[in-house]
């Protein structure tokens, strides 16, 4: 588990395909050192785990199931940039929101305003993700944690202040390009249960209208 707050970002040596996985060597100076094998590192959102160390670089193994949920299939180059962040320990402070680094799929920046210290970025994104994406919830982009400043049914956008900007990829971004999207692990498990009730409520009332009722509400508590 992750915060959302990275801490520092490395450069790609290499990635490639051996097999059934996807290697990826990662220049990161700052945390590479540091690292064991079998430690986990949000990589621009992803959770993967350190499988060799060289000094100042560390390689990660990935599931082509990340590759297709993420932007690395499309555009992960030799030089490219990712932000990265190791694992939350029992006892720090958990200054963003609960990051699984279990990535749901991307969003492609639609718009970005602003001056050269904050900017506002819209992103869309498809439906199925957009559902849990509420004003003033948790996403994490690029494993960055942010606040949804406004959401709609095409899209939604977040504030980016200086020191995000400085920080991080996301100073990097220009209309067009894609981020790793998460959205929050909370609203997953509410959606979850909501819909399962309704699902089932459904099934044995015949007639019944779409959607969650008064009566299924109350039902739930609330």
């Amino acid at each position: 588990m992750f915060t959302g707050l990275v801490e520092t970002t490395g450069r790609v040596r290499a990635f490639h395909r051996a097999g059934a996985v996807y290697c990826l060597s990662i220049e990161a100076p700052d945390i590479a050192p540091e690292l064991v094998l079998g430690q986990s590192v949000s990589v621009s959102g992803a959770c993967l785990s350190v499988t060799a160390l060289h000094g100042d670089s560390f390689d990660v193994d990935m599931m082509p199931e990340t590759v297709t949920r993420t932007w690395f299939g499309a555009s992960l180059r030799p030089g490219a940039r990712v932000n990265l962040e190791r694992a939350l320990r029992l006892g720090d402070r958990l200054d963003g929101h609960m990051v699984l680094g279990h990535v749901d799929g991307t969003a492609m920046l639609r718009e970005l305003a602003g001056n050269a210290q904050t900017r506002e970025a819209v992103f869309s994104a498809p439906q199925e993700l957009l559902r849990g994406i509420v004003p003033k919830g948790s996403v994490a982009l690029d494993g960055v944690s942010l606040t949804v400043i406004a959401a709609s049914e095409t899209g939604f956008s977040v504030g980016l202040i200086p020191t995000t900007l400085a920080s991080c990829t996301l100073g990097d971004l220009a209309v067009g390009m894609s981020v790793n999207l998460e959205t929050d692990i909370l609203g997953k498990y509410v959606e979850r249960l909501i819909g399962g009730s309704s699902t089932r409520r459904r099934a044995l009332t015949p007639g019944l209208s779409p959607g969650l009722s008064i009566e299924e509400l109350r039902e739930l508590g609330y």
